[in-house]
């Protein structure tokens, strides 16, 4: 799946990837290849890529949204730092 990670001054990722983790207002989920679509709000936390099953990446993210869509994850939050 296409993953893009955005914030209003650049964009922080874009690529494939095996999925997606993600802090969502009401807890922690993950979306991975082939999601259903859905638009989620998001909460300041961890957002963890996962490259591939054995690869990741970590951000620490500022509130957000993620939408899934045609197997395309888009999540556009106020700030994001490397972990």
């Amino acid at each position: 799946m296409t993953l893009e990670i955005l914030t209003p001054d650049k964009k922080i990722f874009s690529g494939e990837v095996y999925g997606v983790q993600l802090p969502g207002i009401n807890g922690l989920f993950e979306v991975l290849d082939r999601h259903a679509p859905l638009v989620s709000a998001l909460k300041n936390g961890k957002l963890k890529i996962l490259k591939d099953k054995t690869n990741t990446d970590s951000y620490t993210i500022q509130s957000g949204f993620v939408e899934v869509l045609n197997n395309k994850a888009t999540v556009l939050v106020e700030g994001a730092v490397a972990l």
